[in-house]
């Protein structure tokens, strides 16, 4: 999982922009709508996030498609050091 971690928040072009997202779901749970207000990004970019961070086990959703509110997955809460030290190299 940390190689994943690695990988997809800081080894492909939109790291910077999952990262963001992490620390917005991990202050709560949110569907991708608010997120897309809140971080000033576009609904597809954020959707694309969304979807490559669950594709990887970083993320989960409860709810239907529109409406799902994302949250980390307990994998990635196990793993929240390394998160944390990732956000601090990219910040």
């Amino acid at each position: 999982m940390e190689a994943v971690l690695w990988y997809v928040l800081t080894g492909t072009r939109g790291g910077t922009n999952r990262v963001r997202i992490l620390q917005a779901l991990d202050e709560r749970p949110r569907n991708a709508n608010r997120l897309a207000e809140e971080l000033d990004l576009d609904y597809k970019t954020v959707r694309h996030h969304l979807d490559v961070l669950e594709e990887n086990n970083v993320l989960e959703n409860s709810g239907d498609d529109y409406g799902a509110v994302y949250l980390p997955t307990d994998q990635a809460r196990h793993h929240w050091e390394t998160i944390e030290e990732i956000i601090d190299e990219v910040n």
